[in-house]
């Protein structure tokens, strides 16, 4: 066995919505002793998702960090949400773990579920071993389970134990490195037993295939096989921990977090497995042997504590009350089952809440120097929710408690739209942004109205014409004359708006012509039908003034009646934003996936290989903007909710007949509410 590590490391349990990561963090921890009782979720009893936002849901929406001691040795366990709709938290915590263990079900048919969490630890050469949970089900299909999940990993699955089965139901395990044979007991270790006779021949094939893959990068190892020389049993506990620290195997265990088998086998794989924290110190580009250095992977605004930054501490010491480069650490706490605990200081290793460091975000690197964020990815936005304030005045404070939700979660991305004075949330999905509204109702008492985004149409014209403008109010002393003759004609899709003077012998002086173009504007942010006009182009070719009752304001209104009289008459016709799409999904779904596009209005450009990504596919296409609303809730639905999409504004399009009346029709209702 390889020696113990001196220094706290930190393994996150990832894995699927539903794998059952929150039993496993509970199992973890009564194994350990950390907790008198396993708590279960339908009981509401766990100490992981303890916020109300995950209790109502009985899902993880956010990190749960528990500090524990197992045999001495302190841990960071982090039980990551599962739902692809939080997954902005997982990968950040995946960022600074030593290792992670990835919970899935003995279920072919969702092995799929797991592809990008795969992907994206074997792109950043994170170590993790994968756990099957709830073997203890009747027909427990690990053979079919295993040969699913490899067809969806990058790197080849090492099975570390053989099932022992009575009447279809797996009671123990033959560990393939040690020989010998356990059988589970409910809630406690299990017992060491005799390896049953009917298993032997399969105990020794699976012990030659997990040598055969260690072979693969162990040269002696495979002389050895080549001459039948069975291997010493710490060569092969020595290559098992080379490897997974080097990320070339998937070590794969089984059990049940719900009754604790295989328990204890995990924590010994973790305990004697997992690499120590400069492993991961160097992944994140900081030297464990230097100045005192903590990664921020978690931001989280509390009540009773203000602003707490969770973060890896990778080299050197930190202690409350300590000036950093970015402020005063005011409170330093470490994760507990019980909730964060304060503590003096925090050594190598430890995972920690830094109280109030108000200038830190998600992603730096602090210490005696502090790093730019280095976020290792932002997911982008997928679905909008238009969002007011239900009590007015609270503007403001709702601009300000979101602002806060989206340094919690980057996923989340506030946009303000000044064209049609809106304020849109957008996210990764409808429980992403439900549980958003929660926390500003629970946190901030906040109430909010929500809505559809508006679709961002504009209108521009077919024909061109010429219009007499003129403001002439007279109210006693200064009147108001402004007198414009302007041409409007369409410009070429695309080419933006264009002002040109014409005047000639002084009909207009020139300190009017302005406040001619500023008129000119102003109508043109709501046209006739109800949207920014674009791609016209206006000429003022003639006019009038007066001596004494010309100024800016009337020759502005003067231009604003001409544009208001002329451009109804210059054909005004929607344009439609059309975004160019890409649907990635596994290719057994991408025939569906295409008529899921073709329905709403999408025109398909084609599809490919998805680059890097075996077994899933690229579909491009255009998308009106208006159609992508619940595109990724439908898409989610169709592929177990690994389909996904990225999108970019493309170009303008014409709209017309009965979808063009509809969008205009509302349009009206809007601005006559």
């Amino acid at each position: 066995m390889t020696g113990r590590c001196s220094q706290a490391r930190a393994a996150a349990l990832v894995g699927p919505f539903g794998g059952g990561k929150t039993s496993l963090l509970e199992a973890l921890l009564f194994r350990a002793g950390a907790i008198a009782r396993q708590g279960r979720i339908k009981d509401g009893s766990t100490v992981g998702d303890p916020s109300p936002e995950a209790r109502n849901r009985q899902m993880s929406v956010e990190p749960n960090m528990a500090a524990v001691s197992y045999l001495d040795e302190r841990w960071t366990l982090i039980d990551c949400p599962g739902s692809v709709e939080f997954l902005q938290d997982t990968f950040n915590v995946l960022t600074v773990a030593d290792a992670a263990v990835v919970v899935v079900e003995p279920d072919p048919a969702r092995a799929v579920m797991v592809a990008p969490l795969l992907r994206f630890l074997d792109e950043r050469s994170i170590p993790h071993v994968l756990f099957i949970n709830k073997v203890d089900g009747n027909g427990a299909r690990l053979k079919e389970a295993l040969e699913a999940l490899q067809a969806v990993s990058e790197r080849p699955l090492v099975l570390r134990e053989v099932p022992i089965r009575e009447e279809d139901k797996v009671v123990g395990y033959v560990d393939l490195v040690s020989e010998r044979a356990y059988k589970y007991r409910p809630g406690q270790p299990s017992d060491l037993i005799q390896i049953p006779e009917q298993l032997r021949d399969e105990e020794r094939l699976a012990r030659q295939e997990m040598l055969e893959h260690l072979a693969d990068y162990d040269d002696h190892l495979m002389e050895e096989l080549l001459e039948d020389v069975q291997p010493p049993k710490d060569e092969v506990y020595g290559d098992l921990v080379k490897d997974l620290t080097e990320d070339l195997i998937v070590p794969v265990f089984f059990g049940s977090a719900e009754t604790g088998a295989g328990i204890t086998r995990l924590w010994k794989a973790l305990r004697h497995e997992v690499p120590a924290p400069e492993v991961a110190a160097a992944r994140a580009g900081i030297d464990s042997a230097g100045a005192p250095a903590a990664r921020v992977f978690k931001t989280v605004h509390a009540s009773h504590t203000g602003k707490l930054s969770y973060a890896r501490v990778f080299a050197g010491e930190f202690a409350d009350n300590q000036t950093l480069e970015v402020g005063r650490i005011s409170g330093l706490y470490a994760p507990a089952p019980t909730g964060p605990a304060k503590i003096a200081k925090a050594v190598a290793g430890e995972v920690v809440a830094f109280g109030k460091l108000d200038a830190v975000a998600t992603g730096v690197t602090i210490g005696t120097t502090v790093s730019a964020a280095d976020p290792v990815m932002v997911l982008e936005p997928l679905f909008g929710l238009a969002l007011s304030a239900e009590k007015k005045g609270d503007d403001v404070k709702l601009t300000g408690a979101l602002t806060k939700l989206v340094e919690e979660d980057g996923s989340y991305r506030l946009e303000q739209s000044a064209e049609f004075s809106e304020l849109v949330l957008w996210g990764q999905g409808e429980i992403h942004l439900q549980v958003a509204l929660e926390r500003l109702k629970s946190r901030f008492n906040l109430g909010v109205v929500t809505g559809k985004p508006t679709v961002p149409y504009k209108e521009t014209i077919r024909k061109a014409i010429s219009v007499h403008g003129r403001h002439k109010k007279q109210s006693g002393g200064h009147g108001q004359f402004g007198d414009v003759h302007i041409d409007i004609r369409p410009q070429p899709r695309g080419a933006g708006f264009a002002f040109e003077d014409k005047i000639v012998g002084g009909a207009i002086p020139r300190q009017y012509i302005p406040a001619v173009e500023e008129g000119v504007l102003e109508f043109l942010r709501q046209g006739s039908l109800g949207f920014p006009v674009v791609d016209v182009a206006v000429s003022l070719t003639d006019g009038s003034f007066h001596a004494v009752d010309s100024s800016d304001m009337a020759f502005k209104t003067a231009a604003r009646i001409a544009m208001s009289e002329g451009l109804p008459q210059c054909e005004p016709i929607l344009l439609e934003p059309i975004l160019k799409v890409e649907v990635s999904v596994p290719s057994d779904y991408t025939s569906k996936a295409q008529r899921i596009i073709s329905g709403r209005r999408g025109q398909i450009l084609g599809y490919d290989a998805k680059p890097g990504w075996t077994g899933w596919d690229a579909v491009s296409a255009y998308l009106p903007q208006a159609e992508m609303g619940d595109l990724i809730v439908e898409l989610r639905s169709l592929t177990m909710g690994v389909g996904t999409f990225l999108w970019a504004f493309d170009h303008l399009q014409e709209l017309t007949g009965r979808d063009a009346q509809k969008v205009v029709e509302e349009r009206k209702k809007v601005l006559a509410g």
